[in-house]
């Protein structure tokens, strides 16, 4: 825009900016729990009702990456408004949707235009704040990007519930109005990112879409389709991995490439990009464990699981502020050691769970985590975009997202790989005890067998129960201990990556030197 920038207090935009992405955020993980209700409405199989949230997250990582090229060429303020009005328009349209096929379509167009939102908002957000504030920003943007998760499984639960699933997508409506409102009154394009004409990478927009498309349909549908077994997640694969080779070269090569890969000759760039990649891995892997353990092994409805959640969210609310307050006085790397120390401890925590374990057993672990996560995120953002320029920043904030979605994609993925096979193995291991020669197998058959008998069943009827019963044992038995297996490996690569802080940047402390470019 040529207008000139405007003076607008620094808090008015802070909320004009995280409207739209905790919006986002909120969409991102709100259509979980209505799945079931959407598959009985549109009388779809569960294979392809999960493409509700796979459409999205693949137009959403395609989109991530390119937000900086795309604020450059239209002008940011005209881009991020174009996005939320898309956004808005969308959500109209698959609450409408009156089938699945045009569900699917109106998620991908939803999905693109939310993968925007977030790197421009926090590109917006780090310009506002002075250098020596940043600290304060990140925690602010954390606080809105942690809200999402917690909220928007619960938030879609009781609308599915008490309105209709279409709800999910209708409450964004009034809340994208006021964030367009907003965002014409009070966002201005900075003189640097005045709108550019420059050659369109269309290779690279090709390649981009393709490779990061099929990669995050590998990850969503691998263990689904029993990975390389499928031809489709093969051919996808092998899809992908071209692409994406091909796509670097091409970048390198182009004057205005569509994504800056040269941003990563940036070493302490590369190692905080790195960083976050495992942290999105144990963190997303973390958070959908929990909840299938508490849902599949424990019991616990799907209320009562989010009741677990929600104080490890809350203490991660509360703690970032004081990180970012700390931020200013403090080196961030022995924060984000401090926060990597702190997680990798609740993992062990988790690593001992047990299927006698109480509500408070699953509850202090989650707060812990909270806390480490909280001196992870805020830090970690801080000294990984502080190096780059204002005019990168849109480039970096998309790269930077998009590692964080593609290692919580990754992990989320190897997860659920490991908990079939795991549990498998030790499913294995302990029906080898279950044996006629085993005394302590024979009494506890015997003992369910007579209490099945005092219950009415016959002798035969209550031999075949007391087996089922001890199958059933045995599945709960090794299933705790896959979880405890995949808890304790998410530990060790949080403790993993600690090495690669020293390739972080050191952090000058005061406001004359932090984040100069």
């Amino acid at each position: 825009m040529d207008a000139p920038v405007k003076d607008v207090n620094k808090w008015i935009v802070t909320i004009t900016v995280m409207l739209p992405t905790i919006m986002e955020i909120v969409d991102t993980s709100v259509a979980n729990v209505a799945l079931p209700h959407m598959q009985g409405s549109l009388n779809a199989g569960t294979d392809e009702i999960t493409w509700v949230l796979t459409s999205y997250l693949v137009s959403n990582a395609v989109v991530l990456p390119m937000t900086g090229w795309l604020s450059r060429h239209f002008g940011r303020k005209r881009f991020l408004i174009s996005c939320i009005t898309l956004f808005t328009m969308a959500s109209l349209l698959c609450g409408a949707a009156p089938n699945l096929a045009s569900l699917i379509f109106f998620r991908v167009l939803q999905g693109a235009a939310g993968g925007a939102l977030i790197p421009s908002s926090q590109a917006i957000l780090l310009e506002t704040f002075p250098p020596h504030e940043r600290g304060m920003a990140n925690a602010i943007f954390g606080v809105g990007a942690m809200f999402g998760p917690i909220i928007g499984p619960a938030l879609g639960g009781w609308i599915t519930d008490n309105l209709n699933w279409r709800w999910i997508f209708y409450i964004n409506i009034p809340l994208g109005i006021i964030a367009v409102i907003m965002a014409v009154s009070f966002i201005f394009d900075p003189p640097y990112l005045r709108r550019a004409r420059v050659a369109i990478d269309w290779w690279g927009l090709v390649l981009l879409t393709v490779g990061l498309g099929a990669l995050q349909i590998v990850l969503d549908k691998g263990q689904q389709d029993d990975w390389f077994n499928s031809s489709f997640i093969l051919s996808c694969s092998i899809l992908s991995a071209l692409a994406l080779i091909a796509l670097v070269y091409v970048e390198l090569k182009h004057e205005h490439p569509i994504i800056n890969l040269r941003l990563f000759k940036d070493v302490s760039f590369s190692a905080g990009n790195f960083v976050m990649f495992m942290l999105g891995f144990g963190l997303y892997s973390s958070i959908v464990l929990i909840p299938l353990f508490l849902q599949t092994l424990m019991g616990y409805d799907a209320t009562l699981a989010g009741m677990v959640l929600a104080p490890g969210g809350l203490a991660t609310l509360i703690t970032m502020p004081f990180v970012g307050v700390a931020l200013s006085k403090y080196d961030g790397r022995k924060v984000i050691l401090a926060g990597l120390i702190i997680s990798a401890w609740s993992m062990f925590l988790m690593r001992g769970f047990t299927l006698e374990a109480s509500y408070w057993d699953f509850v202090w672990p989650r707060v812990i985590l909270g806390v480490g996560l909280a001196m992870l995120f805020v830090p970690l953002s801080t000294l990984t975009l502080g190096s780059i320029p204002k005019v990168e920043m849109g480039n970096a904030a998309g790269l930077y997202n998009l590692l964080r979605n593609v290692g919580g994609s990754v992990g989320i993925a190897v997860a659920a790989t490991m908990l079939s096979r795991q549990t498998q193995f030790f499913q294995n291991v302990l029906v080898d005890g279950v044996t006629p020669y085993s005394q302590v197998a024979r009494q506890k058959l015997l003992m369910l067998k007579q209490g099945f008998m005092l219950r009415g069943l016959d002798a035969a009827s209550a031999d075949k129960a007391s087996l089922a019963a001890v199958y059933g044992m045995v599945q709960r038995q090794a299933g705790m201990l896959a979880y405890n297996r995949i808890f304790w490996i998410v530990g060790l690569t949080f403790l993993g990556v600690m090495p690669f802080l020293l390739l972080l940047r050191k952090q000058k402390i005061g406001a004359e030197t932090e984040g100069v470019h």
